[in-house]
C-alpha cells in the first residue's frame, strides 16, 4: 500500500485504503474499455475513479486536522469528477459544461497551492525556470490553435489561462517532494492532448494518452498533497 501512496500516509484507515483501490481500478477498467464505451454503466466507471479520491483526500485531511485543505481538495476532486461524467456523456454537446466544471477545479487548486506557498515567497532558480517554461509551453499550444477554437476562442483561452496559472502555483508552492507538480504537469499534458483532439486533430496515440496522463495527475496531485501535508501535522 505504501507504494501507491509514495511512501507511509498518515491518518489513513482500512475505508481509505478501499477508497484508493477503487479509484486505481476503476480508472483501470475505464481505461481498458475504452474502444467498447460508451455502454451500460460506463460513465460509473468513470465517475469512480475520481469520486473515491475526493472523499479519501477530505477524509485524510479533515483526521489531520487541515480542515480548510480538505475542503479545497476534495471540492477541486468533486468538480473534476462533474467534468468527466460531462465529457463522457457527449465531448462535444456538453463541452463547455465540461469546460466550466474543470475551470472551477483548477480555481480551488489555485486557490489550495498559493495558500500553501511558503511566506514570504522565494522560489528557487529551479522554479522560476519550470514555471516560466510551463507559460511558454501554454502559449504555443494557445498560438497553434488560435484559429481552431472559432466561437470558443474566449472560453479556451480562459480555460488555458486558468490551467497554466494552477500548474506555476504547484510549482511555487514549494512541496517537499515532487508528486503534485509532476501531477499538474501530466494534468497540463492531458488537456494540451484534449484540445489538439478537440480543434485540429485526432491522432490515435495522443487520443490513448488523454485518460493516463489524466489520471495520473489528478492522482499525483491528490496523493502528492495528501502525504506533504500529513507528513507536516
Amino acid at each position: 500500500m505504501d507504494a501507491l501512496t509514495f511512501g507511509p500516509l498518515r491518518h489513513v484507515d482500512r475505508l481509505d485504503r478501499s477508497l484508493l483501490l477503487l479509484s486505481i481500478a476503476s480508472s483501470v477498467a475505464y481505461l481498458a474499455t475504452r474502444l467498447a464505451q460508451p455502454f451500460p454503466g460506463s460513465v460509473v466507471i468513470k465517475a469512480l475513479a475520481m469520486a473515491p479520491l475526493a472523499l479519501l483526500a477530505w477524509r485524510v485531511l479533515e483526521k489531520s486536522g487541515r480542515i480548510g485543505d480538505a475542503r479545497i481538495l476534495a471540492t477541486a476532486l468533486a468538480l473534476s469528477c462533474v467534468g468527466d461524467v460531462f465529457f463522457h456523456l457527449g465531448a462535444r454537446r456538453f463541452f463547455l459544461h465540461a469546460l466550466v466544471a474543470f475551470l472551477l477545479a483548477h480555481v480551488a487548486y489555485i486557490v489550495l497551492f498559493t495558500r500553501s506557498r511558503p511566506r514570504p515567497l522565494r522560489p528557487a532558480a529551479g522554479q522560476l525556470i519550470l514555471a516560466a517554461l510551463v507559460v511558454i509551453y501554454g502559449a504555443i499550444v494557445c498560438a497553434s490553435l488560435w484559429t481552431a477554437f472559432g466561437r470558443l476562442l474566449i472560453p479556451a483561452l480562459v480555460y488555458a489561462c486558468a490551467i497554466t496559472a494552477m500548474v506555476v502555483s504547484a510549482i511555487l508552492a514549494g512541496f517537499a517532494r515532487p508528486w503534485v507538480v509532476s501531477g499538474a504537469l501530466l494534468f497540463l499534458i492531458s488537456d494540451s492532448l484534449i484540445a489538439a483532439a478537440r480543434f485540429k486533430m485526432s491522432a490515435p496515440l495522443a487520443l490513448a494518452l488523454i485518460w493516463p496522463t489524466y489520471y495520473l495527475g489528478q492522482y499525483g496531485i491528490a496523493v502528492g498533497f495528501l502525504r506533504d501535508r500529513t507528513l507536516r501535522s
